[in-house]
């Protein structure tokens, strides 16, 4: 079954009175030492919701951050959230952006094999704001089975995005903000310096939300893609700077009903130590 990628939080309410079938899940995240999201969680979430653990639940092998993890290790953890391969999986996330995380987790279910999953749009800023009901009580379930199988076409690799370099078999599109892209903005952390893949275009995750924090309307959308010339009949694949928001490009295209959008799970993190120099560009900043 696919289930819309959208659901309301009046629709949500209602299907939480009415005993619908589902399994809500908290996808909050926060860089190791910021905010703590789990203590968030325990202190307010939607009611019956379980945390998703963005930092159980990735490949911690890996030196870039947010790494898909194993088939198995999803497989796992998700069954002990009480998820099952019926189960309507509806995603949120408690940033003040409204979703920033939620898209993450609902590629990363799409991309196991589970398209019964939709994102609460507004996220949990907006479910609050309508005044509708939250919850420190957690909720216990019983862990279900869960059976994941990888759709690889809706995965890129490192391998992959370097192969197009030569055949440009895929359009890449950057999630990023444009100075993130283009190179002026200091640096996102130690070691990773601003820029972008050769031939990739640039349109910022943001711009396809709402200042309300909700997704923008199916027009908007098309506009945003249409000025930047991406051509949604062509394959495409997603990039940003860890895997993260070029998953909001996936769901943007989603909505516009191109379901096969890739993303490049490593993206920038992963591209600026591996590539050769002159797969980088970016722009020099003036010191003074």
């Amino acid at each position: 079954m696919v289930s819309r990628a959208l659901v309301s939080a009046g629709w949500l309410s209602g299907a939480l009175k009415s005993k619908k079938s589902l399994q809500v899940v908290d996808s909050t995240w926060y860089s190791p030492g910021a905010k703590d999201a789990r203590k968030e969680f325990m202190e307010r979430h939607i009611p019956s919701a379980q945390f998703f653990d963005m930092e159980q639940c990735r490949d911690a092998g890996s030196p870039y951050e947010m790494m898909l993890p194993s088939q198995g290790q999803f497989a796992d953890y998700v069954g002990s959230l009480g998820i099952s391969n019926s189960s309507h999986v509806i995603v949120y996330d408690g940033d003040n952006m409204g979703m920033l995380y939620a898209p993450r987790l609902w590629w990363m279910f799409r991309v196991f094999g589970h398209t019964n999953v939709s994102v609460l749009d507004g996220g949990l800023v907006n479910w609050v704001k309508r005044a509708l009901p939250v919850t420190s009580e957690i909720t216990a379930v019983k862990p279900q089975k869960f059976n994941a199988t990888l759709n690889k076409s809706l995965l890129k690799t490192f391998e992959d995005v370097q192969e197009n370099l030569r055949s440009k078999t895929f359009q890449l599109v950057d999630a990023r903000g444009e100075g993130r892209f283009r190179g002026p903005e200091p640096k996102p952390e130690e070691g990773i310096e601003p820029g972008h893949i050769p031939g990739s275009v640039n349109l910022p995750f943001s711009g396809f939300l709402t200042p309300e924090g909700f997704s923008r309307p199916s027009h908007e959308i098309r506009c945003l893609f249409e000025e930047k010339g991406v051509d949604l009949k062509q394959p495409m694949t997603a990039t940003c700077r860890r895997g993260v928001t070029a998953c909001h490009l996936a769901l943007a295209a989603f909505l516009l009903g191109k379901e096969d959008t890739a993303v490049y799970d490593g993206s920038w993190s992963e591209w600026f130590h591996r590539a050769k120099p002159e797969h980088k560009v970016y722009e020099k900043r003036n010191r003074a």
